[in-house]
Order: C-alpha cells, then sequence, then structure tokens
C-alpha cells in the first residue's frame, strides 16, 4: 500500500536508542568443529547485535544512539570509532579502565552452523549502569529498540525496563526483536519480562517461530491476531531467503520477495534488517518501502565477511536491490 499510517514516533523527537552488549568478533577462515588446535583467524570486526542494529540504524540516516559499555583497549576502540564514524551518538557508551571489550571468537561448520567461544559476562559489556549521560540521552530518545539478548543481561534489562516508560511518556515508540530460544523462556523470569516486552511494543520484528513464541499460539494469521489484540501496532516478519511480510492492525500490509545473493557469513542480518527497517519507517517512508529497505538490508550483509560489514546507506542498498535478481 502507498498510504500506510505512522507507527513509530518521528525521527524529529529523537534518535532511536538501544542498549546491550557491543563487542568484537574474530572469526575462522576455515570451516570445521571447534577451536581446540592453531587455525587461521581473521578480525577484529565490531559487532553485538544492539550495535549491529544501531549501526544500520544511522547507515539509513536515521538518528540513533546507543547504551553500552567497552573496555579501554583497541577492541574497544574498534566499535567507538566504527560506530561514531557513521553516525551514532555514542555519548552513553562507557569506557571501562578495569574490564576488557567483549569478544566471540566464531567459527563455521560445513553444514552453516557455529562454534562460539564468548567473554560477555566478564567483560566491559556486562558493566552497564543508568549513569547521568544515560539519563540524559534516554531524555532525548524518540524510539527504543529492545533485542532478546537483554535477557542475558541483568544491568541492561534494569536500564531497558526503566527507560521504556520514561520515552513511552513523551510520546515515544517501541520495537522488539525477540532474538529468543524457546529454550531460554523457561529459565527464571524470562518469560513474563518476554510477555511485559510484547505488551508494550509498537512494532515487532519476529523471525522463524519467534511470532508464535510472542503470541503463545501457532498459526501465523491467528498469532497476528492475537498480538494485535494485545497492543502490537506493525508487525515485520522476517523470512530470511524467503523474502520478508509486513502487517499493520489497520490492515495494511506489503510483501517482498527474497533476494538470491551468495552467502559469506549470516551473522548479522536479522540485526540489519531492524535497523533499516526502523530507520525507514520513523522517516516517514511507507510499509513497502521500509521492507523492500530492510529485506536488502539483511540480503547485502550476509556477503560480507564480518558482522555489520554488509550494512549499507540508502545509496548502496538502493544499488543493491537494482543488481540483484529476486527469487520467484
Amino acid at each position: 500500500m502507498n498510504d500506510t499510517p505512522q507507527t513509530l514516533a518521528p525521527d524529529s523527537l529523537g534518535p532511536t536508542v538501544t542498549i546491550g552488549e557491543i563487542l568484537v568478533e574474530i572469526v575462522a577462515r576455515e570451516t570445521g568443529t571447534g577451536f581446540r588446535e592453531p587455525i587461521d583467524l581473521i578480525g577484529p570486526f565490531p559487532s553485538g547485535a544492539p550495535a549491529i542494529f544501531i549501526y544500520q540504524c544511522a547507515r539509513m540516516g536515521g538518528a540513533a544512539a546507543m547504551v553500552g559499555v567497552v573496555g579501554n583497549d583497541d577492541f574497544g576502540f574498534v566499535n567507538l570509532e566504527r560506530l561514531k564514524r557513521d553516525g551514532v551518538d555514542i555519548s552513553a557508551i562507557a569506557v571501562s579502565p578495569d574490564h576488557p571489550t567483549g569478544s566471540a571468537f566464531v567459527r563455521y561448520r560445513e553444514d552453516g552452523s557455529r562454534d562460539f567461544v564468548y567473554n560477555i559476562a566478564k567483560s566491559a559489556a556486562a558493566r552497564l549502569e543508568w549513569t547521568p549521560r544515560v539519563e540524559a540521552l534516554i531524555a532525548r530518545c524518540g524510539h527504543i529498540h529492545v533485542m532478546g539478548t537483554v535477557f542475558a543481561s541483568p544491568a541492561a534489562w534494569a536500564i531497558t525496563e526503566r527507560a521504556i516508560p520514561l520515552i513511552k511518556a513523551r510520546g515515544g515508540t517501541m520495537s522488539l526483536d525477540p532474538n529468543l530460544r524457546k529454550e531460554l523462556l523457561v529459565h527464571g523470569q524470562t518469560e513474563e519480562k518476554f510477555a511485559s516486552l510484547v505488551d508494550k511494543a509498537d512494532l515487532l520484528l519476529p523471525s522463524g517461530n519467534e511470532l508464535f513464541l510472542a503470541a503463545g499460539m501457532d498459526g501465523e494469521e491467528r498469532a497476528i491476531e492475537a498480538l494485535f489484540k494485545r497492543g502490537v501496532k506493525e508487525i515485520a516478519i522476517k523470512r530470511g531467503e524467503h523474502g520478508a511480510s509486513a502487517r499493520q492492525r489497520t490492515g495494511a500490509r506489503a510483501d517482498c520477495a527474497g533476494l538470491i545473493v551468495e552467502e559469506t557469513d549470516p551473522t548479522g542480518a536479522g540485526d540489519c534488517f531492524g535497523g533499516a527497517y526502523v530507520a525507514c519507517r520513523r522517516l516517514g517512508m511507507t510499509l513497502q518501502t521500509a521492507l523492500e529497505f530492510a529485506n536488502a538490508a539483511g540480503a547485502r550483509n550476509v556477503t560480507r565477511l564480518g558482522p555489520m560489514e554488509g550494512a549499507g546507506t540508502r545509496a548502496e542498498l538502493e544499488d543493491f536491490m537494482a543488481r540483484t535478481a529476486r527469487r520467484s
């Protein structure tokens, strides 16, 4: 449709903010299992799901900011320099003098699955705090994007829980990318926390079975209607190589086919999809236009090695769409 209501607060209200882990990714050049022998590695690449999301948001021309912590080291500098260079407000990203920047060593297996060695919980990434700089940033934000990785960090959850009502109170909005495995919902209060986020979300960005986890039922149409009844206004469904779909509670809908690309590194594709979609909708683009850009952002990112190396500007994504074939 060419005329779709504005679900998210406009960019003019203030930047989109996300909260969470910032790390570097170091990738094995060869496929295989694990890291039990010396192998060729490449990196460091700036990474962390929230960082990838907000970077793509900024690359699309959206006002963007992040709350996080890096170490006072080269890995931290790699992230800060990348985010700042492309327009992300880093005023609420702290630098820890005592803890190193988070890291993830990644090796792909022959079947496309991955082996990871993480240092997040014991790194600077887990040292999030509500500071005067965080408070000042939240006070001028127009939208908050929440990712399922927040459940792995009590500190990130505490800031998120505090920030959402403050942003909503000034007319802001919230989007949620579940990014959550079903197994995690049975631990602690994760299920209740997840349900509370779904109830607050204006926009939901699920993939795979996350739509059903959010709704608590199977069947795409049933799940969508149930979520609309709970207050969600818009849903953008990521279908990977099969493209994407978007629905609004008003009845508006959009669909786009998958783009045919050669996959190099799938990490970050969903985060880039979300960053592009949120930026486009906040900039006033239609449902169809936002979906096309988001679909292209995810597809382009998988063609580059490194989790945010393929994040494109609007011009780069327009060029990418013009020369990339679509699935029938």
